[in-house]
């Protein structure tokens, strides 16, 4: 049995270069953007959906984080994918016949010193693969497109140069989600050899929650004790702001544990008391940075 999983971008996208390597028996569903990808699981049209959520060089994808406040899906599992960008083109052209490259704002960015070094214009695209398949249907003279190796392939145009990003620790965190009684199928499809999602306790276990606080100093300082003195560890802490309040924010925390485990449990009741919102996004394994 195959699992159907929604990625945002055209096939090629680094996004299903993630989902290729996180199941091994998968039909990928494109979606244009990562809202899109949401709906798409939140009414059960594909079983999981996967969505990046930070760059280790170009930080945040806001995005994913406002859809994570709203949505009923839960975080399923993680994969971290090393990214390798690629200028692509079309065949018999040369670097030196390249005025334009297209490419989405965050692989632009990735690409900065290589663009500016051979004098690019960049031209910020919705997506990675998609520029690629503009290329292949639109044909823009003494123009190329940063994307996948796997892009290249699909849309059957040329590699002109490979690994192009600035920086090779280049790495993209990806959230797998879904409906919570998806985890309990994990467990099953991980026997079975189909895919790494599950929601059993492990010792590598990752929470990643969401709280709003009252305006007022030392409220952020009284949540984080609450970890600190149960020594556990904080793996990431991003603010985005409340649409609808200036000025104030929701704050997005990972760390490690499982919200069954009973100091995360009791760690949770503290962090209740001295939050106005709290919401749980799911405990899942803990990807392994390769």
């Amino acid at each position: 049995m195959k699992v159907r999983v929604a990625f945002q971008g055209e096939r090629g996208a680094y996004s299903e270069v993630a989902a290729l390597q996180y199941f091994n028996i998968t039909e990928l569903i494109p979606k244009r953007t990562i809202a899109d990808v949401f709906y798409s699981a939140e009414m059960r049209e594909v079983d999981y959906a996967i969505v990046p959520i930070e760059n280790s060089i170009e930080g945040s994808v806001n995005e994913t984080y406002d859809n994570l406040l709203t949505t009923s899906l839960k975080i399923q599992g993680e994969i971290y994918l090393r990214i390798e960008h690629c200028l692509i083109g079309y065949e018999h052209s040369s670097i030196n016949s390249i005025r334009y490259v297209y490419s989405h704002p965050q692989a632009l960015g990735q690409c900065r010193g290589f663009i500016q070094r051979h004098g690019f214009e960049p031209i910020p695209y919705y997506d990675t693969a998609g520029s690629v398949k503009m290329l292949k249907e639109k044909r823009p003279d003494a123009s190329a497109a940063i994307a996948s190796r796997l892009a290249a392939e699909i849309y059957g145009l040329s590699i002109l140069a490979e690994g192009i990003e600035d920086n090779k620790n280049n790495y993209t965190r990806f959230l797998i989600l879904a409906y919570p009684e998806k985890g309990e199928e994990g467990v099953r499809r991980v026997e079975e050899g189909e895919g790494r999602v599950a929601n059993s306790i492990s010792p590598n276990s990752k929470t990643s929650i969401i709280f709003t606080l009252e305006h007022r100093a030392g409220a952020l300082y009284n949540v984080l004790r609450e970890f600190a003195s149960r020594g556990i560890n904080l793996t990431m802490i991003v603010s985005r702001p409340i649409k609808d309040r200036p000025w104030e924010y929701n704050f997005y925390l990972d760390f490690e544990g499982h919200e069954l485990d009973d100091r995360i449990k009791e760690c949770l009741e503290g962090v209740k008391d001295k939050v106005v919102f709290l919401k749980v996004l799911g405990s899942y394994p803990k990807a392994i940075l390769q």
